[in-house]
């Protein structure tokens, strides 16, 4: 029996954070991290059954050309994926009412829909990526026993290429949901190797105010070459998303709109026109 100091429920027998009920999730979840973006994705929807928001985590669930899907904003950062992955979970997963881990688990198929700069000059703004492996950077995913699904041979040589101090912990490497991958691949989206960061700042190079411990890492990473496999993307989410899904037994692909180019200095004329034709994109390949 899972204590109640480890599963919260709310007086309503919700979960704790994300506010939610088992029966007010579908299977098919799209992920977008802030809250605004929902509404632009269930705008779409042909109706919408549940509607609530707790602190960031904003949850929709409707009907798009008859399947049913939930909406749900998670925040920034692994910290909140943590949250939202591990609730989801106990949703379908957990019986709330004993607080014991069902006998048939369930399999949740969760697509997030981001925005991104490519580091890569053959991928343009106004493209589209999904990420066929998540760097994690964060250190939030080494909470967890995490070797038999990482891919450490990618790992080492990351390490090796940036020369990675290990003071900042250990980057870890997860690949993404193979089924989704096929379902979602066309000549229309680029695969990606995606970094996510633990951070907006100096985690992923800006230089405000303070000196950062390695001012050389990002063009380390544009440069990382891994048999032909080169990073994409850099966010903060991807690959916190793919380790504890990978664990916890959910498909899961990442989604990101490009909206800079930081290898040739451009950013899109309209990126808000970008995220919504990869918000269609999504739909139609969630719903073929």
């Amino acid at each position: 029996m899972i204590q109640s100091s480890e599963l919260i429920l709310n007086p309503d027998g919700s979960v704790y954070h994300i506010n939610l009920k088992p029966e007010q999730i579908a299977k098919d979840i799209i992920f977008v991290g802030d809250q605004n973006r929902v509404e632009k994705i269930t705008q779409h929807f042909d109706s919408i059954e549940f509607t609530t928001q707790k602190r960031e985590f904003k949850t929709q669930t409707g009907t798009y050309k008859g399947k049913r899907i939930t909406v749900m904003s998670t925040g920034i950062g692994p910290d909140n994926i943590d949250i939202v992955m591990n609730e989801l979970d106990a949703l379908v997963n957990i019986d709330l009412a004993t607080r014991t881990v069902k006998d048939e688990l369930t399999s949740l198929n969760i697509v997030r829909v981001g925005t991104s700069g490519s580091l890569q000059a053959d991928i343009p703004v106004d493209s589209m990526v999904m990420s066929a492996y998540g760097l994690g950077l964060d250190n939030m995913l080494r909470s967890y026993l995490i070797d038999s699904i990482s891919e450490k041979e990618m790992e080492e040589a990351f390490i090796e290429q940036t020369n990675w101090d290990l003071r900042k912990g250990r980057p870890y490497v997860i690949a993404g949901s193979d089924s989704l991958i096929k379902k979602f691949e066309s000549n229309q989206i680029f695969k990606g190797f995606t970094g996510t960061a633990g951070g907006f700042y100096g985690p992923q190079g800006r230089v405000l105010r303070l000196n950062i411990q390695d001012p050389k890492l990002n063009s380390k990473m544009d440069a990382f070459n891994y048999n032909g496999t080169k990073m994409t993307n850099l966010e903060m989410e991807t690959g916190a998303i793919y380790g504890l899904g990978k664990l916890l037994g959910h498909q899961c692909l990442s989604l990101n709109a490009i909206i800079a180019n930081r290898a040739d200095g451009t950013f899109s004329e309209d990126p808000y026109k970008t995220v919504d034709q990869l918000i269609e994109y999504t739909l139609m390949k969630l719903t073929e």
